[in-house]
């Protein structure tokens, strides 16, 4: 209502020939702006008048011979109801801040944190990558494994991906921090205790650069080693590995999924690329951030986000305070993760609405 307010007399000042021509041009960018929320609101304003009137007419309508125009006033309503459910959801979207990366391709690397029996994180790794890899399939997204480090009995060391298709840094950008778990393991040298072990692995999601991130050959220190299986047993006679180190930043990649060290260091600059690129985007955050922080949005990649209790079969969010059972089905990364992501962007829209709408109704007093 405030905003439609605010738009109407924007309307009104631009009538006037007074305005000079900045004015006038701030004038138009901010019209323009709230342009078609107002539209929308206007459809709303209509939609909910004609309910009233149909509610209006189906009381006034008891006499028998009027039940065929009762239920044809009945029949309109519900129409018209539908049509104003849609409505409401494209303002809610409509005042929903568009995030500036969310049509971008992504790079996901999970990596085995530490515990006292290692193995646990390991396996708990590959679960999560694995996780991730039949969620894009499902998506319909294209995972182009980049690197792949495995480990003892199954697990996996570290791991990274190209993901790409439609908005994927948009539905997965939340998937970024540290994932919990909490069993009694099965296999490695950990299951001989019989008892609940916690571990911890990260994920990290980077947006894909739509544009070059400049990186300078002089300040790269190369490295080039024999890639290691599960176990460090070296996999091939050659030093086809590579480590880059970014000397200015301090940030390291280590790439050895190909055979060949030329493969590789071009897929350590790429993931190299993705992580300045990342740095760049974390700036721009800080620079903007408001007073208010965003429930999901802001929240650090290096957070606690999720506990996988195996014991207990349960998935908890603490972001969100979220619970969903069968831990099976959602490390099958289909229906059930997709709804747990879907219920993150909207807790994450509630708050940018609420932020949007804080802003502009300071503004228009």
């Amino acid at each position: 209502e405030e905003l439609n307010k605010e738009y109407r007399t924007l309307d009104q000042c631009l009538q006037r020939v007074s305005a000079n021509e900045g004015d006038r041009r701030s004038l138009n960018r901010r019209h323009a702006e709230l342009a078609p929320l107002a539209a929308i609101y206007r459809e709303i304003q209509e939609a909910e008048q004609a309910i009233e009137e149909l509610e209006s007419m189906c009381k006034s309508l008891n006499k028998q011979d009027e039940k065929q125009l009762q239920e044809l006033a009945l029949e309109e309503r519900q129409t018209v109801a539908q049509k104003l459910n849609a409505l409401y959801r494209e303002l809610f979207q409509s005042l929903v801040p568009k995030g500036k990366y969310d049509k971008n391709d992504v790079i996901l690397e999970v990596t085995s944190g530490r515990t006292t029996g290692g193995d646990i994180c390991q396996q708990f790794t590959r679960e999560i990558f694995d996780m991730y890899q039949n969620y894009s399939s499902y998506k319909r997204w294209k995972f182009e494994l980049l690197n792949y480090t495995p480990a003892d009995y199954g697990g996996l060391h570290h791991a990274a991906a190209r993901i790409s298709g439609d908005s994927v840094y948009k539905i997965l950008k939340y998937e970024g921090g540290i994932h919990r778990v909490q069993r009694i393991p099965e296999v490695g040298l950990s299951s001989r205790m019989q008892r609940i072990h916690t571990g911890t692995m990260s994920v990290i999601v980077l947006p894909q650069p739509d544009e070059d991130v400049k990186v300078d050959p002089k300040d790269l220190r190369i490295d080039t080693f024999r890639a290691k299986g599960a176990g460090g047993q070296h996999v091939n006679t050659t030093d086809s590995a590579v480590r880059l180190v970014h000397v200015p930043t301090g940030l390291v990649v280590e790439c050895q999924q190909e055979r060949s060290q030329i493969k590789n260091k071009e897929t350590a600059l790429r993931v190299l690329r993705a992580r300045l690129y990342q740095q760049i985007i974390e700036k721009d955050k800080r620079q903007q951030q408001s007073a208010r922080k965003l429930q999901v949005g802001t929240r650090a990649q290096s957070e606690r986000i999720r506990t996988y209790n195996f014991t207990q079969d349960r998935v908890t969010d603490h972001r969100i305070a979220y619970e969903v059972r069968n831990i099976k089905e959602f490390l099958h990364g289909e229906k059930c993760l997709d709804h747990l992501i879907q219920r993150l962007l909207q807790s994450a829209d509630e708050e940018a609405i609420t932020e949007f709408l804080d802003e502009n109704l300071k503004s228009a007093k």
